[in-house]
């Protein structure tokens, strides 16, 4: 939001209903990404014969990593499914709500061991297992694609992208970390319940799913029920469907969508791996798994400091730059990981390092942008699409480290009632190895991928969604705007007349006068004004149809059908929202002559730009005709400065 402008209560609660809906999203992850394989290894099969079991372990793990591996191609088209949902919910909240319900429902079923089928017919339940397990791979897809989905329909603008994403991480550190705290507290109260006994049993570890299930379903409600998609000229412009080979060329084609997401895949590789051993180093390494919470406890400190930190440091550091900050502390945990882990001071120090990061936040907004850049590069918008990619590779990452972790189990005997006291030094170098040398060369290399090949930078993306608006004002291909907004009556074939009113004080000037930093001539049909005074005015009766995030323009559309967009000042959207505060919501009715917006004119020529207010029609192809303006003639707002005709 624009500095002085005041978040409203549904604003808020938006906010949070994001914030809250990644808390038992995050946890739910963590279940099937980490502790499933640990419950696996050390819980399943408990009563078989160790070589039986080891083979089991064995199989489950290589199925878990077989089965996403081959799914890698299903979710961009999962994304495609979203993208083209249209319902009056929206087309993300459905896919939220199926795939969480069905998700839990079969997460539940394989905590109980497919109800202990392994220990009656071991081939029935492999059977049994990749069919469950894939289904629950794609109704997961689809409420995470859904649920990061939302954040472009949320706000075009990078820095509220910044805002919701941040808060989406921060939520999501909780679910995350917050399991590390109360996983071995739970489970082995709740296998105390049932057997009197102090361990992690198979009823400890059901109970442990079924309560981040709960969490997880109400946290979905949160996000269904709080959050409101927002619809503008941007998002309506490229509404039509995609078929499969256009999912798959939206990605392949968008150079800034592969580069970054190779760079998080060598990241996510890295942490997730380390993420998926570190109970393991606590139990059999350094022989102390009762002190496992401290790794919980640390990332959920660090992550309570760094995601809100996040939009903060943006807006002085670079996202680039804030990605390689975060992997070269990473790179640093590791080598205290390796060398200094008797030290317990260090250990602590290791934790805070490899937990200060911000390479998901950088990379879900630079995936978030990279769908304008899409959109002005191929004509496409692929919201759920582009998004799909980031959990693709998390499956991906998760497949790795479930697969390394059950080998790491099998391999260092760390299985069954396995404790530290039997662990050789080849046992040890086995773990370090694929532990953290191998992750520490994926860190290193995530930066070196970001820093040389990702190139849209923040600066870059509201250069795009500049292109877009200039498209979008000449009317052509790809950028003009749908028929189908609640007003736009392009069914009726009737010839319509709005009456424009000056919406500031100045001097008319004709578009044609008007030119950018480039020399180029500002686009469209429409009119513009030379202002005098720091004051947008409503320039009819009407609706407000949105905002663009950085405060420079807003759309509006009035009762009888005409859609206007006021552009304050030209190569405004560098600013960034700074020296604009807007007096209304979007979506509010609002009447001739209201006041819409206060603009700082002399902050905004301290800044090198123009102040010159253009106004054009964003759907020119409707315009009929257009009364004589009179150019170089002064108004005042609210004096009528022409009456357009319209279908």
């Amino acid at each position: 939001m624009a500095k002085g402008h005041k978040l409203t209560a549904k604003q808020w609660i938006s906010r949070a209903s994001f914030c809250f809906g990644n808390v038992g999203h995050s946890a739910f992850y963590g279940v099937m990404s980490t502790y499933f394989i640990i419950f696996v290894t050390g819980g399943m099969f408990n009563g078989l014969a160790k070589s039986v079991a080891d083979k089991l372990i064995g199989l489950i793990t290589g199925l878990i990593v077989a089965v996403r591996i081959l799914e890698l191609v299903i979710d961009p088209l999962l994304g495609n499914i979203v993208d083209n949902t249209k319902t009056r919910w929206g087309k993300f909240k459905p896919w939220i709500m199926i795939g969480n319900i069905v998700s839990i429902i079969l997460l539940l079923i394989l905590f109980t061991g497919i109800f202990g089928l392994a220990k009656v017919n071991w081939v029935l339940f492999a059977i049994l297992f990749v069919i469950i397990f894939i289904c629950f791979d794609i109704f997961y897809s689809f409420s995470d694609v859904s649920y990061w989905g939302m954040v472009p329909a949320l706000s075009e603008d990078s820095e509220e992208r910044g805002v919701y994403t941040s808060l989406g991480a921060f939520a999501g550190t909780i679910g995350w970390n917050g399991l590390t705290i109360i996983v071995v507290p739970v489970v082995t109260f709740f296998t105390y319940l049932a057997t009197g006994q102090h361990k992690e049993g198979p009823i400890g570890w059901f109970a442990f799913a079924a309560i981040v299930s709960l969490v997880a379903l109400l946290s979905a409600l949160a996000v269904c029920f709080g959050t409101k998609e927002k619809h503008n000229i941007i998002r309506n412009s490229a509404q039509d469907k995609t078929n499969i080979r256009e999912v798959f060329s939206a990605i392949f084609h968008n150079d800034q969508i592969l580069w970054p997401s190779l760079a998080y895949l060598l990241y996510s590789c890295a942490y997730v791996i380390t993420n998926g051993v570190l109970f393991y180093l606590y139990k059999f390494v350094i022989g102390k798994p009762g002190e496992f919470w401290i790794v919980g406890v640390i990332a959920t400190i660090i992550g309570f400091c760094t995601s809100p930190l996040f939009p903060i440091l943006n807006k002085y550091i670079p996202r680039k730059w804030l990605f390689t900050a975060g992997q070269v502390s990473m790179s640093l945990a590791y080598i205290i990981f390796i060398f200094f882990r008797s030290n317990v001071f260090m250990m602590d120090l290791g934790l805070v390092l490899f937990n200060i990061n911000f390479a998901q936040l950088v990379t879900v907004l630079t995936l978030t942008d990279a769908i304008e850049y899409g959109q002005l590069k191929n004509g496409q918008r692929n919201e759920a699409v582009v998004l799909a990619v980031r959990p693709m590779i998390d499956k991906l990452t998760g497949a790795i480290s479930n697969g390394l972790v059950g080998y790491i189990a099998i391999a260092a005997g760390m299985t069954g009632t396995a404790t530290a006291a039997d662990m050789t030094a080849h046992d040890i170098r086995t773990f370090d190895s694929m532990a953290f040398y191998i992750p520490l060369a994926f860190a290193i290399l995530a930066i070196v991928v970001f820093l040389s090949k990702v190139t849209l930078s923040e600066k870059k993306h509201a250069e795009v969604v500049e292109e877009l608006k200039d498209k979008l004002a000449a009317g052509q291909d790809g950028a003009a705007p749908s028929a189908t907004s609640d007003n736009a009556g392009t069914a009726d074939a009737a010839t319509k007349a709005t009456t424009i009113y000056a919406p500031v004080d100045g001097k008319l000037v004709p578009m044609k006068d008007v030119v950018d930093q480039d020399g180029e001539v500002f686009p469209g049909k429409g009119f513009a004004i030379q202002p005098t005074s720091n004051h947008i005015y409503a320039p009819f009766d009407g609706q407000i149809r949105f905002t663009f995030g950085t405060q420079h323009a807003f759309g509006i559309v009035s009762d009888n059908g005409l859609e206007l967009l006021v552009h304050i000042g030209v190569g405004t959207v560098n600013m960034r929202g700074e020296g604009f505060v807007s007096h209304y919501n979007d979506g509010q009715i609002v009447k001739k002559g209201e006041l819409l917006f206060d603009f700082d004119r002399k902050l905004i020529k301290n800044s090198g730009y123009q102040d010159t207010v253009v106004n054009f029609f964003t759907q020119p192809h409707r315009v009929e005709d257009v009364t004589p303006i009179n150019y170089g003639s002064d108004v005042k707002h609210g004096d009528q400065v022409t009456t357009v005709k319209f279908k």
